[in-house]
């Protein structure tokens, strides 16, 4: 194997399957808890591109992913606090601290993310 086929072998490895690409609908959020993990996050699709975040929001303990994807925002549905999707930045009051974001990978219509 050479030296770019192994990192690139290294890399799949890091990373976790989240769900099909075609689970999330666009302009959308979809939960997932990927098995082994404790934890559960939120898979987002806009405008053809993939994100992923913890699930709940740093405000209110509360899962993002009955939440309102807008203008590149997720609203928590416990208090309207906001999240840019591309950054995580809190976006509207009364959130305060960010999300965690996630790198997505799309491999053969499926949804990986490096959550280590």
């Amino acid at each position: 194997m050479n030296e770019s086929a192994a990192r690139v072998d290294r890399e799949l490895q890091m990373l976790t399957r989240l769900c099909r690409a075609d689970e999330v609908p666009e302009k959308g959020v979809k939960q997932v808890a990927p098995p082994n993990l404790d934890a559960e996050y939120a898979v987002y699709h806009l405008d053809g591109e993939f994100y992923c975040s913890d699930d709940l929001c740093t405000h209110g303990l509360t899962s993002l992913s009955y939440g309102e994807v807008d203008d590149g925002q997720i609203f928590c549905p416990m208090h309207g606090g906001a999240f840019f999707l591309k950054t995580g930045k809190p976006s509207a009051q009364p959130c305060r601290l960010p999300l965690k974001m996630y790198r997505v990978e799309v491999i053969d219509g499926e949804l990986f993310a490096d959550l280590g």
